[in-house]
């Protein structure tokens, strides 16, 4: 299956370009992992639409952060493309299902960055290397990306944030209970139940 081995790859859809310039700041900017975090996980891969389930109080979140003045994002290994389990156009139904669902609950996701490269393909976009935030950083115009979120349920999501400057969150949904469990380098990372339990977090007061 042909692919550009190039340093990002990245899908967006027309109207992902929309509101980037209400973005002032990195710490209004959440990059979010997709499986695991935004819809349930497997290790057999996601390879349909049908396999596509998303988490419901993940949506609501998405949208209650995007409400609240967050600029949403997503950046996401998809190594099922290169593996020939499911075509780009499928992973582009997937993504235009996951907005469509998002902006029926009122929210918006400005940008979806992929990697359809394999852990042997020597790319530089596959997490936790850091190609898909940089290039969610050039899209949204930012200096960098110091002090922005990045939500994960592996570490390797974690570790690609770190890199940036992000700071680091690990959601038990999807491998984030193992995550948790094996205790590796999460020394700087809090810890949810759950996409919705961090966007709870987020929006409440603290001292």
């Amino acid at each position: 299956m042909p692919y550009s081995l190039t340093l990002f790859h990245v899908k967006h859809f027309p109207h992902e370009t929309l509101g980037h310039a209400m973005l002032t700041s990195p710490q209004k900017l959440i990059i979010l992992d997709r499986d695991g975090v935004i819809n349930q996980d497997s290790d057999q891969y996601i390879k349909t639409l049908d396999e596509w389930n998303p988490y419901p109080s993940a949506i609501k979140a998405i949208a209650r952060l995007y409400q609240n003045g967050f600029t949403l994002v997503v950046a996401t290994n998809q190594s099922g493309i290169a593996r020939g389990y499911f075509e780009e156009d499928t992973l582009s139904a997937m993504h235009q299902q996951l907005n469509h669902l998002v902006e029926s609950s009122g929210g918006k996701i400005a940008h979806i960055a992929y990697c359809p490269h394999g852990p042997d393909d020597h790319c530089q976009c596959r997490k936790p290397l850091p190609g898909l935030l940089l290039e969610i950083q050039q899209q949204l115009g930012l200096a960098s990306l110091k002090d922005s979120w990045i939500v994960g349920d592996s570490l390797r999501d974690l570790q690609a944030g770190e890199s940036q400057g992000c700071l680091p969150v690990l959601v038990r949904t999807g491998k984030g209970k193992h995550t948790e469990e094996k205790a590796q380098g999460l020394e700087q990372a809090k810890i949810f139940d759950d996409l919705a339990a961090f966007a709870d977090w987020l929006l409440t007061p603290h001292g």
